[in-house]
């Protein structure tokens, strides 16, 4: 069943802008992913952030996964590069909670509703990913040195975000075509002119009758006289 899910997903994901995923070696259990920041109000707008996940036997009961080369897994998302974050490990793991395996936590204190469940899919993670990324939470940091900049020297916190951002473009594949926020936005829809109708009401007669329907009208009213004067020549002849 996981292999199913996973192929649906993947030829799903693999339609949308806004990400670029391949198969690692071909394994459906295995993802390389590069999440496209298309958010211009984004710090990270711009950023081609690569990572890696990968999936358990028995998904979508657990979360997706990452693999270290001892192949001890975590129930977790790895980002390939540095990203300045203060929910971010500077090994690119995260800290987020939809990653987090299901059920509730005594210890953190997080609900079962804000973690993992087989209701989730890859996209509502890599979304949830997106969102974090501009809504940082610094109360409880992945990366204390992060949180402390951004809330104390924003400027500098910037500057180092910007620059990540400017590296990760250096993992763009070749021929692969970079989208933005203006390429993805809809074209608008071009409202039909509710007067274009009426106008042409006034000016054509639609549902009337042509020239040549008024020319049939009056050829058939005289060859009804004609035919009512032969009559009454044949009624004449009787007598």
């Amino acid at each position: 069943m996981a292999e199913r899910i996973l192929m649906n997903e993947f030829r799903s994901l693999s339609q949308e802008k806004w990400v670029n995923i391949e198969l690692h070696d071909d394994d459906i259990f295995k993802w390389d992913v590069a999440l496209i920041v298309l958010n211009p109000d984004s710090m990270y707008y711009g950023g081609y952030l690569k990572a890696s996940m990968a999936f358990p036997s028995n998904y979508p009961y657990s979360p997706p996964t990452y693999e270290l080369p001892c192949r001890i897994s975590y129930y977790d998302f790895r980002f390939l590069q540095s990203i300045l974050h203060p929910n971010i490990y500077p090994d690119g793991r995260l800290c987020i909670s939809i990653l987090h395996p299901p059920g509730d936590d005594e210890m953190s204190g997080e609900l079962a509703s804000e973690r993992w469940s087989p209701a989730q899919r890859v996209e509502s993670v890599l979304m949830s990913i997106l969102s974090l990324l501009d809504d940082a939470e610094v109360s409880s940091p992945a990366n204390v040195d992060a949180a402390v900049m951004f809330r104390n020297n924003l400027e500098e916190y910037r500057t180092k975000v910007k620059r990540d951002v400017e590296e990760s473009k250096r993992n763009i594949p070749p021929g692969f075509v970079m989208p933005t926020h203006e390429s993805t936005v809809p074209l608008p829809v071009e409202k039909e002119d509710p007067d274009f109708w009426a106008d042409s009401d006034v000016d054509s007669d639609v549902f009337g009758g042509s020239d040549s329907d008024e020319e049939l009208n009056l050829d058939q009213s005289g060859s009804d006289d004609e035919d009512e004067e032969d009559a009454q020549d044949d009624d004449r002849m009787e007598f």
